[in-house]
């Protein structure tokens, strides 16, 4: 995100580096910064423009980032085979004032779909934790579908069980093959593996279908310190460990004064981070009241750069008074960057605006829970809950994938209206406010509670967020129990209210692995084991996979059905414990909280839709159909079900209505806060489309391809996005099974389907329905030019772009802008 300074202010009063009094005359409150008010939770972090500083000077010398530049031969970087991989000796050569890298069929290794190849350059032992990012400057015109960052080599098994030349994986993304020069950013750190070594090789990898080449521009690994070194103080999101916060940085020596009214039971709580120190930076918290008292709070050492260490400091005795609240900053070498983690002043508080909690279940179908007439009974607190709730019979998430879906709830917006979709790892525009932000700047504490990255800081959804806590991949099947104590340590560590929580859990998704008793509820001991030996041989779309393994369809997926039927009761046990605890501790009436989905699951559907559940539309409901319930003890009359279709985008409209906050500038979404709240009834309500937005860049033309659908009532239609030419090469990027036949064989533009008769979408109604094939074409084509000008809009700011005065008209009457 971008950095935050606030303008160095001279003191009206006498200031030193590193002491900070109050002449006479010259009290806190006097004239000069504000006096901040703490009513609700305050975020220091967020009010830099009202921070007297002192001090925190940029070092002269810092740790500057290293560029390859190769308009001429950079020897350092070579390739060459590995025992567990023979075949990746890659070819390179220097090539136009630039670095070729050709892969050739001598690169596929047996049984591989693709060839590879990489490159790499030795390092002299680099810090890991002092480098932010690497940026990589190419160009290509042939089909090389992937790049990919990587740390160290040596052998390990990666993902997946193939052994890997490399130490630590880390992200990818698609190339664009359009012949241009592209700009493509990875983060400096690793998805998989965990980092125990000096960073010792930095290597890049290629795949493509056949013989593809690629130029290499060049290379750069950005440190943090630059990064860092353009301001004195600013606010950034900072990973230490496995823990992001919203932090604010300064440089040793520092300080930051403060005015504030200090809110009954006051306290500030903050964490401690530093940066690439080898030695300890000392944290201090001074007050200096009216009467010119000077009272140190606090004083620590703090030198560990891989983890945050929390801190909590009493400011009670100054319950109703204004100081001046001093954080300040010390080191042995001066300019080291020490970092204050979301310090927040809160009180006591009895009323007020209520707290939020959004609990999303990745993958839960509503189709697999008992509290939507499934007959296992998998979410029997769900059913018991719905009396206390409203529940949405048919809510769909606006896209079939976590990278995709994830954005457009937090957001209310549709992910081609946001930005095109290049990759996993794009990270959302600054254009659009995020639902933490929303929250956050109102004095919300905010906390993100993940298993699923792509819900958090795959994707830059961290940004606005106090404490983002992303789970380790090796217990997602048990992730509930993990992330909800990681919430009750936030809360006891920031216990001000009110707070906004995130949690996105992964219980329901494979591995399918469950905790004992709901390890063997549905399935034995014996069959399970059967099924992984059976879901490594066969493939689901390949029905000739199942007779070579010995097996039926029907097996197959009776087994995979059994095992995520065990991870959804497993998810019901632990949202039960988490409501108890939210009522025990006298939270519970004064808390919305919403359970949902961010798409649905095929789950065990393969025996129940003829081909494969993911050739279908996506607007079929294992795909798209969601559970969605609001509670708010108080406000929402429980015990109701509505079966008005709503999307997962409304979501946040409806949240920022429930909490008195104004709406986005840009929203697509619809506030169901007076049907939830009975100021309108089902009947009175008047139904919109739901909108399932799949469409991505294609790595060839360049162009937005794929699919986007709407359910309409009875009415259900997708519209495929492609070139005018049908049998141009399509390559959507970085979506795994995000992307049907549209884009692979030639069929209709558009499937109409009834419904109502057809709810598995096994048979078009184009020739009975000509009327409707031309309503929903021009609606969804609508849709895409809406999106179009949206994305134009986000992408300038929404002041710098210039739309068609019939553009503007068209969003304005779909109520997408105020």
């Amino acid at each position: 995100m971008d950095t935050y300074v606030a303008p160095f202010r001279a003191f009206l009063c006498h200031a030193l580096l590193i002491g900070l009094t109050f002449t006479s005359g010259c009290a806190p409150g006097d004239a000069g910064s504000p006096v901040l008010q703490a009513d609700m939770p305050l975020h220091l972090e967020e009010h830099l423009d009202a921070a007297i500083i002192v001090g925190s000077e940029v070092r002269k010398s810092i740790l500057q980032s290293i560029e390859w530049d190769f308009a001429e031969r950079q020897p350092g970087w070579t390739s060459g085979p590995t025992e567990s991989w023979p075949t990746l000796d890659t070819k390179v050569a220097q090539v136009d004032g630039a670095l070729r890298v050709t892969l050739t069929e001598e690169n596929r290794r047996e049984g591989d779909e693709s060839v590879r190849g990489y490159i790499y350059v030795d390092l002299p032992e680099l810090r890991r934790e002092e480098w932010s990012h690497l940026l990589v400057r190419a160009r290509t015109d042939a089909p090389v579908e992937d790049m990919r960052i990587w740390f160290n080599l040596g052998e390990r098994t990666a993902p997946g069980g193939w052994p890997s030349p490399f130490l630590y994986m880390g992200r990818n993304t698609p190339v664009v093959s359009d012949g241009v020069v592209q700009s493509y950013r990875f983060p400096a750190e690793p998805v998989w593996g965990e980092w125990k070594d000096p960073w010792k090789q930095l290597v890049l990898t290629f795949s493509a279908d056949e013989t593809a080449s690629i130029d290499i521009l060049s290379i750069m690994l950005v440190s943090k310190a630059t990064v860092y070194g353009d301001a004195r103080v600013g606010v950034r999101e900072v990973k230490l460990g496995n823990g992001y916060r919203r932090a604010l940085y300064t440089h040793a020596p520092g300080r930051l004064g403060y005015r504030l009214r200090v809110p009954e039971a006051g306290r500030l709580d903050f964490g401690l981070g530093v940066l690439g120190s080898d030695t300890p930076v000392t944290f201090e918290v001074e007050a200096v009241t009216e009467a010119g008292d000077s009272l140190a709070l606090f004083d620590e050492a703090y030198g560990d750069n891989e983890s945050w260490r929390h801190r909590s400091v009493d400011l009670s005795e100054f319950s109703g008074q204004r100081v001046m609240l001093s954080l300040v900053t010390d080191s042995e070498t001066p300019g080291d960057i020490a970092f204050w983690g979301a310090p927040t002043v809160s009180g006591a508080r009895t009323a007020g605006r209520p707290n939020v909690i959004f609990y999303v279940i990745d993958g839960a179908g509503a189709d697999w829970m008992s509290v939507y007439g499934y007959n296992r009974r998998t979410t029997p607190f769900l059913e018991r809950l719905a009396g206390e709730a409203v529940v949405f019979e048919n809510a769909y998430s606006n896209a079939t994938s976590t990278p995709l879906s994830a954005p457009s709830y937090m957001t209310s917006l549709l992910y081609s209206a946001i930005d095109r979709y290049r990759s996993y790892f794009d990270q959302i525009p600054s254009g659009v406010t995020t639902m933490a932000e929303h929250f956050g700047r109102v004095g919300y504490q905010t906390g993100v509670f993940v298993s699923n990255p792509f819900a958090a800081t795959a994707k830059g959804l961290e940004r606005g967020v106090d404490l983002v806590r992303v789970l380790d991949p090796d217990v997602p099947a048990v992730s509930s129990e993990h992330l909800q104590r990681a919430f009750w340590e936030w809360r006891e560590a920031y216990p001000g209210a009110p707070f906004w929580a995130h949690f996105q859990t992964t219980d329901v998704h494979e591995p399918f692995r469950p905790k004992a008793p709901y390890s063997g509820l549905f399935i034995t001991p014996e069959l399970r084991a059967r099924y992984i030996e059976w879901d490594e041989a066969v493939q689901w779309w390949d029905t000739t996979s199942y007779a070579a393994a010995g097996i039926t369809v029907e097996q197959h997926a009776l087994a995979q059905q059994a095992l995520y039927d065990e991870g959804m009761a497993h998810q019901d046990h632990y949202l039960e414990r988490f409501v108890e605890r939210l009522k025990a501790e006298g939270r519970w009436g004064n808390t919305i909280l919403v359970i949902a989905s961010d798409h649905g699951y095929p789950a065990g559907s393969h025996r129940i839709m003829p081909g494969h559940p993911n050739d279908a539309p996506f607007i079929h409901p294992f795909a798209t159909r969601v559970p969605l319930l609001f509670v708010w003890p108080g406000h929402i009359e429980g015990g109701r079900r509505i079966r008005t279709p709503v999307s997962m985008i409304d979501v946040l409209p409806t949240l920022l209505d429930f909490t008195g906050l104004p709406q986005p500038q840009m929203k697509q979404g619809r506030s169901l806060a007076s049907l939830l709240l009975g100021q309108v009834t089902e009947e009175e309500w008047e139904p919109r489309p739901v909108i399932v937005d799949v469409l991505v860049t294609d790595g060839v033309s360049g162009e937005l391809v794929g699919n986007i659908e709407v359910i309409d009532g009875r009415w259900g239609a997708a519209l495929c996005v492609r070139p005018d030419d049908p049998e141009a090469e399509v390559r959507g990027a970085g979506t795994g099974d995000a992307l049907t036949e549209c884009t692979e064989t030639v069929r209709e533009r558009i499937l109409i389907y009834d419904l109502l008769d057809d709810p598995l979408l096994q048979s078009p109604i184009n020739e009975e329905r000509p009327d409707l094939v031309e309503k929903y074409t021009e609606l969804l084509e609508v849709q895409v030019e809406a999106n179009a000008a949206l994305r134009e809009l986000i992408a300038g700011g929404g002041q710098t772009v210039e739309l068609r005065p019939e553009q503007l008209e068209q969003l304005r009457t779909l109520g997408y802008i105020q």
